[in-house]
């Protein structure tokens, strides 16, 4: 989202006489204060739709609302979800379903889990309504971690850490476990889509636990790949935030505190 001010914009009427005490380049720059206020104005309200249309999101996607303040030579102000590298999604991919609609795009755990074979074409993950201890970060997601060591055990770490891709002998240590962690062994169930032993169970990564393996607890789902209805809007964030007078406003306070009255 952009938003864009004249230098002569309307709504300064009360504070023409102070404006006039201002250089042309002091009065930018209250202009560009004035702005710059608003888009953090904005970027609050991003935050509470985001806050409102999605159960528990994530510190990573609120943040990712970035302001790019004006300046006295560019007098607009941009507001947006923002990618700033590292090994977290571009916020805009997340996003983007969720605005327009349409399908999800895989996550990179998925895209490993389909290059294996394990999941199957046209499928992706979801966390079970009842996590597996330890798995889930209280937001509804899998532990970045866990997940790891679960792509670990299934061999699905790709070229740059195929290293730190369990070696049986580490897996016969998680399986037998220790005084301090039960045990676990994980495998995969595909439910009625191919037949076998687990056909009872629905399709996904399960974990046996306990003495003998005999409780079994659901890890991963696989489901059809999701479509998601749009959800969030722009032009209800910005006809929330009524963003034109509220920078009017604090382009008069920038004036007045840089007159000094």
């Amino acid at each position: 989202m952009r938003v864009t001010m004249g230098f002569n914009g309307s709504g300064l009427a009360s504070v023409q006489s102070q404006l006039a005490k201002l250089s042309g380049k002091q009065a930018k720059q209250a202009y560009a204060d004035g702005m710059s206020d608003g888009g953090f104005h904005v970027r609050r309200g991003w935050q509470r739709e985001l806050g409102e249309q999605f159960d528990r999101p994530t510190s990573y996607i609120l943040k990712s609302v970035y302001v790019r303040k004006a300046t006295p030579e560019r007098l607009s102000v941009d507001i947006e979800p923002t990618y700033f590298g590292g090994k977290g999604v571009d916020p805009q991919k997340i996003l983007q379903a969720q605005e327009f609609g349409g399908t999800r795009r895989d996550k990179r755990s998925e895209a490993a889990l389909h290059r294996i074979g394990i999941l199957p074409a046209g499928y992706q993950t979801v966390i079970p309504a009842t996590p597996f201890p330890g798995s889930d970060d209280g937001r509804g997601n899998v532990r970045g971690g866990f997940l790891v060591r679960l792509l670990s055990y299934f061999q699905a770490l790709g070229e740059q850490g195929y290293k730190a891709n369990m070696t049986d002998k580490r897996k016969a240590r998680l399986h037998k476990g220790t005084k301090a962690r039960e045990g676990v062994r994980f495998f995969v169930s595909y439910g009625r889509l191919r037949s076998g032993p687990t056909q009872h169970l629905a399709p996904g990564i399960w974990a046996a636990t306990g003495q003998d393996g005999f409780i079994v607890r659901p890890v991963l789902m696989f489901v059809r790949g999701g479509t998601y209805e749009s959800r969030i809007s722009r032009e209800r964030v910005a006809e929330r935030a009524d963003v034109v007078p509220y920078i009017e406003r604090r382009i008069r306070y920038r004036i007045r505190k840089m007159v000094g009255e």
